[in-house]
């Protein structure tokens, strides 16, 4: 204690009021802090009576103090909402950051609620902590969208699966309705007659009237027609391995019903989140860009937030998770990768961005995608995956100065710049 004070001394820092919380589940340990010296500390609830009793600690201080704690993804929330609704003065540390913090002058393994609070806010003096400064709520509403929309997908990337798996032994034919994708037209057929031997009891007539009357999307009676015409022939040729009532044929219904739930809700969050996203300038900045639709704009504004804040497009970089890690020690140098630090769904959503560039070339001169193929057509050509992790550099890069200086894409102009 007393070398932290002959320090902050020699320093000439004034002593500053601090409230350190280790948090977990429902409660965080807190304590307060003037310079070196511990003046209280105790377990809070994250409920109203536990923050009102924070909040009146605060107010009987002679000064604001400064709260540092580290993010603990859904339950440090509650405590950033409390800061953030009572206008105080906070420090969000990610959990590297801190860790890196608190292993800070020792080689000692050493991890509590209470040694950790109380090292957090002794250490604030002598590390370069940034202030947390709170977005527009209409970032905060278009991460949560985007969040929420890749949930889905992943639940309907997952619920297809079973689908396949339980189709195979009761209707193998009919996954060649979805071969490239799920469509209403399918998932409602695939419903009704999951099992050939219910097609082949069932009129052509009745199969497209049942279809016109229960899928979720309008159709045609000619396009009826034609979708019982080949159920029809797919159930003829058909040799199941399981009888109609059998598990596997129920599973191919719960299956199918729980896809045309989740495909509405998709449609439903992604509706919200290009309405949100349009409220913002930089979304038509995004879209001007050859290969970005309006989807992946607002995906990808969900997961970046407000580029403003960043004083640099490297910090755009590192906040992704897509810069570079080096490692050389002696004669030894160790070959560079990314760091994927950073926001994985983000780095994820960039990923998909890029590679959907490169798929649409034909549509539209980009720079992005002439990078990719020169990196690709070097002396010593770069391999696939790390020709895209550049190429996302790159679009980050660009993007990050378009919105600077409210600019939207040209072709001409980035060509002769790169020229």
């Amino acid at each position: 204690m007393k070398i932290f004070q002959n320090d902050k001394e020699e320093r000439g820092k004034t002593l500053e009021l601090i409230i350190a919380l280790d948090i977990s589940m429902g409660k965080s340990y807190k304590v307060l802090y003037d310079g070196q010296t511990c003046l209280s500390e105790g377990e809070i609830l994250h409920n109203k009576f536990g923050f009102q009793a924070l909040l009146e600690e605060i107010h009987s201080l002679p000064e604001e103090p400064k709260i540092v704690f580290e993010s603990t993804g859904i339950y440090s929330k509650p405590v950033e909402t409390f800061c953030q609704k009572n206008n105080l003065t906070y420090f969000l540390l990610n959990p590297l950051e801190a860790k890196k913090q608190l292993e800070q002058g020792t080689l000692r393994s050493w991890k509590t609620d209470k040694h950790d609070a109380h090292k957090l806010a002794q250490i604030h003096p002598f590390v370069d902590r940034s202030e947390k400064v709170q977005q527009p709520e209409i970032y905060t509403e278009l991460r949560d969208l985007s969040r929420f929309y890749q949930e889905i997908e992943g639940q309907i990337k997952h619920t297809r699966m079973y689908l396949h798996h339980a189709l195979q032994v009761s209707f193998p034919e009919l996954e060649r309705f979805f071969s490239s994708r799920v469509t209403p037209y399918a998932l409602t057929l695939i419903e009704l007659f999951p099992h050939p031997e219910l097609v082949l009891q069932t009129s052509r007539t009745k199969i497209k009237n049942l279809l016109m009357k229960t899928t979720h999307k309008k159709i045609s009676e000619n396009r009826a027609m034609e979708k019982a015409k080949l159920i029809i022939e797919y159930a003829q040729e058909s040799y199941p391995a399981v009888s109609p009532d059998s598990v596997p044929t129920q599973k191919v219904q719960y299956y199918a019903r729980q896809l045309l739930h989740l495909l509405e809700e998709k449609k439903m969050v992604s509706e919200q989140l290009i309405v949100k996203a349009r409220q913002l300038s930089e979304f038509q900045l995004f879209t001007s860009f050859p290969g970005i639709g309006e989807i992946s704009a607002a995906l990808l504004i969900g997961e970046i937030g407000d580029l403003s804040r960043f004083s640099n497009h490297k910090k755009v970089n590192a906040f992704i998770g897509i810069d570079i890690r080096r490692y050389q020690s002696g004669k030894y140098a160790g070959q560079d990768h990314i760091n994927k630090r950073g926001n994985p769904k983000g780095r994820k959503v960039l990923y998909l961005i890029v590679k959907n560039m490169i798929r649409q070339q034909k549509a539209a001169p980009n720079h992005i995608v002439d990078y990719y193929y020169k990196l690709k057509k070097q002396p010593q050509a770069k391999k696939d995956r790390v020709a895209t992790v550049a190429c996302m550099n790159k679009l980050l890069k660009c993007i990050y100065s378009m919105v600077r200086n409210n600019t939207k894409y040209e072709y001409s102009y980035t060509v002769s710049k790169d020229q």
